[in-house]
């Protein structure tokens, strides 16, 4: 999978939760994706467990799928996600 050099903020990631026509974002494991134009995530809570615009990477183990799912056509890799300091 090829991740563009681009850093992606927290605060940026949160924005993006698909409010007022923003992209939808999650992240897992470090790396950001756009989720926008997936049909199981055009409404604003994916399968009734996952919201757009945060960090899903301790969510996994939940789902009803693997992370084979980000490999999906719909799915675009954005960057990595920018971790803050404790």
């Amino acid at each position: 999978m090829q991740i563009p050099d681009k850093i992606i903020s927290q605060k940026t990631l949160k924005q993006n939760n698909g409010e007022g026509g923003t992209r939808k974002y999650i992240a897992y494991q470090g790396i950001v994706y756009d989720v926008s134009d997936c049909p199981r995530w055009r409404n604003e809570l994916h399968e009734r467990m996952h919201f757009p615009g945060l960090d899903l990477s301790t969510e996994m183990d939940e789902a009803p799928h693997n992370q084979s799912v980000f490999t999906r056509p719909c799915v675009v890799v954005v960057g990595r996600l920018q971790f803050l300091p404790d």
